[in-house]
């Protein structure tokens, strides 16, 4: 996959948008935060939950630590495949949207 690829999924999620973060290509939702940053032309970083993260451990997704805080998957975009991606990056959006944009996508129904 490609950065534009990559980006073109992150984009498609209803209020995300592209930010820079220290000099690299950041999704974020305002409110709601950054939920994935493109670290390099062949690595994303997404950010998930302790339980997403180690769910997706394995193949082109690698443990992303902060410290000792577990943040996310770090993802070898040479090996992962567009569905892969968008799942992931669909898994971080839902973690930090706003109710009511989850509700949008059928998602987080009476969640706050």
């Amino acid at each position: 996959m490609t950065p534009d690829e990559v980006r073109a999924i992150a984009l498609a999620l209803p209020g995300a948008v592209e930010v820079d973060h220290h000099g690299r290509r950041a999704f974020r939702l305002t409110p709601g935060g950054q939920f994935a940053t493109q670290w390099s032309g062949t690595e994303l970083n997404v950010l998930l939950d302790e339980s997403a993260a180690r769910a997706a451990e394995g193949g082109p997704c690698s443990l992303l630590w902060w410290g000792k805080t577990l943040s996310g998957v770090r993802v070898d975009l040479t090996a992962a495949t567009p569905e892969l991606v968008a799942e992931l990056l669909e898994e971080a959006w839902a973690h930090r949207a706003p109710a009511r944009l989850r509700e949008g996508r059928g998602e987080g129904r009476g969640t706050g």
